[in-house]
């Protein structure tokens, strides 16, 4: 995964969209004020993203539906939007411009997957009841096709780069973000089992589901689960043997973010990063989240 992101980066990475969280949070910033206009919730109704009205015409709803904001609209919006730019344009900084666009436009497009997939469902399971049951309840499941779940991924994104850093819960509190990303997926899980599989709201169950695999991928392009391959067992074993055989107190390897080396921990794993000038080798912990060396 991370062998074919790095081909298609070099192929078509000139066509990345940079800073791609502003204009994500400009679209959110019309989508609010068109729900302050005086029929804004007729003018969202038209926007959702429902494949039952998709397949019936209305096929800008492909598109309409990323205006509508993951959240709703109160007091704490500028710090909801500001901590949606902080947390985008950090994870645009480390894993570059184009895989941060892969993994939003791939989280967009497995939603509309997700919904047409919950509209076979709902054919499937209301179809004996007409089309308007059909039209009734894919109006009714409209709402859980939004980018609520695409942010969410992105959140916990952050939280598999960044697990030691702090954020304040209520301005006071001083939390890691590994424990909020823990409590985040715990969230989304509970709510796929209990409204999904218990209550029967199968599209929540298959709208987050899809948007778990997109997570999936994204740790997969870090390389993170490398060392899950049989090769990669066989060369940490190697390394290890090296380790043994070298003279105390001399280093092969050491990171350049927190100096660590193999007399610190014999099972950290280590790697020279392409994208910066210069021979600069990063412990496991700090390949993907250091900042590049230009």
């Amino acid at each position: 995964m991370n062998r074919f992101l790095s081909e298609m980066e070099r192929k078509f990475g000139r066509y990345a969209i940079n800073n791609l969280t502003l204009y994500i949070i400009v679209l959110y910033v019309i989508g609010y004020v068109i729900k302050l206009l005086p029929n804004g919730a007729m003018i969202q109704s038209y926007l959702t993203l429902n494949p039952y009205l998709i397949l019936h015409g209305q096929v800008w709803r492909l598109v309409s539906w990323v205006l509508l904001p993951p959240t709703a609209l109160s007091i704490w919006l500028l710090i909801t939007l500001y901590l949606y730019y902080f947390i985008g344009t950090t994870m645009e900084r480390t894993v570059g411009a184009f895989r941060y666009n892969v993994f939003i436009f791939g989280g967009m497009i497995l939603m509309i997957l997700a919904a047409f997939v919950s509209y076979a469902w709902v054919c499937f399971k209301f179809g004996s009841r007409g089309e308007e049951a059909i039209a009734s309840m894919m109006m009714y499941y409209s709402g859980v096709f939004s980018t609520y779940y695409v942010q969410e991924m992105v959140f916990l994104s952050f939280a598999i780069s960044y697990p030691e850093i702090q954020l304040l819960l209520m301005f006071i509190i001083p939390v890691k973000v590994k424990y909020l990303g823990i409590l985040y997926a715990a969230y989304m899980g509970f709510e796929a089992i209990f409204s999904g599989i218990i209550g029967g709201d199968i599209p929540i169950l298959i709208a987050i589901l899809f948007q778990f695999i997109n997570l999936g991928l994204f740790y997969l392009s870090t390389g993170r689960a490398h060392h899950l391959r049989p090769s990669e067992n066989r060369r940490r074993a190697q390394f290890q043997q090296s380790v043994k055989m070298a003279p105390k107190g001399i280093t092969r390897h050491k990171c350049a973010v927190c100096g660590r080396s193999e007399t610190d921990d014999p099972n950290l794993e280590f790697r020279f990063c392409s994208k910066c000038n210069g021979n600069y080798e990063y412990c496991q912990d700090h390949l993907f989240t250091h900042q590049h060396i230009k």
